[in-house]
């Protein structure tokens, strides 16, 4: 695992593509700087899923930023992208790694406190890239999420862990850098990025926090 997990995450979401199309959102992010992009389509049939996945990769190469799956190891790998995200309920994070190698990158959301506790007992040294705190606000992007972590919650994942920690959940401009100060190595943004007029300013204005 080489890999540094710092600066603006952005998490895909199509209809909140309301100025450009995803494709476009995704290479302005990138020219703003954006660090890892990841493919998040929950309703979207496996094969367009895949061709989607396969066109962002091409943009993303040039620009040496990561390409992750939310959820799906198969069309992780089947795609050729470079990890994923896993929740709570998606496939066991020990299984992906065995899946993708260890040079793939793998995140996984902690929901609770109790998420973290039985990550500890399970493996106290778990070969994971990050853990996302979700969410750390409460957002209309993802409507099934725990209670909010606040800011308190990511200073109190970040004295457990060395593990990168990425921030995820209600964030944009206005918040960011307190979030950032508690200890956030990287601010995963769906709306803040994907709404904007100028993705490429906004992502550049939020990289210019860290």
């Amino acid at each position: 695992m080489q890999n540094k997990i710092q600066g603006v995450y952005l998490v895909t979401d199509r209809p909140l593509c309301i100025h450009h199309c995803l494709e476009d959102v995704v290479r302005l992010s990138a020219n703003g700087g954006v660090s890892l992009v990841q493919l998040r389509e929950k309703e979207t049939p496996t094969r367009e899923f895949l061709e989607l996945a396969i066109h962002l990769k091409k943009i993303l190469s040039p620009f040496q930023v990561p390409l992750l799956i939310n959820d799906r190891v198969d069309l992780c790998l089947a795609s050729g992208a470079d990890g994923v995200h896993l929740g709570q309920s998606d496939l066991p994070w020990n299984v992906a790694r065995k899946l993708l190698g260890e040079r793939a990158i793998i995140g996984l959301s902690i929901e609770t406190k109790e998420d973290w506790e039985n990550l500890q007992k399970e493996n106290p040294n778990p070969t994971l890239d990050y853990l996302a705190v979700s969410p750390v606000f409460d957002t209309k992007t993802k409507t099934n999420t725990k209670p909010a972590w606040g800011l308190a919650g990511v200073q109190w994942l970040r004295e457990k862990t060395t593990l990168p920690i990425v921030a995820i959940g209600g964030i944009h401009l206005d918040n960011a850098k307190d979030v950032i100060e508690a200890g956030a190595n990287s601010l995963a943004v769906v709306s803040a990025i994907c709404s904007a007029k100028d993705p490429k300013l906004a992502t550049e204005t939020l990289r210019n926090l860290f």
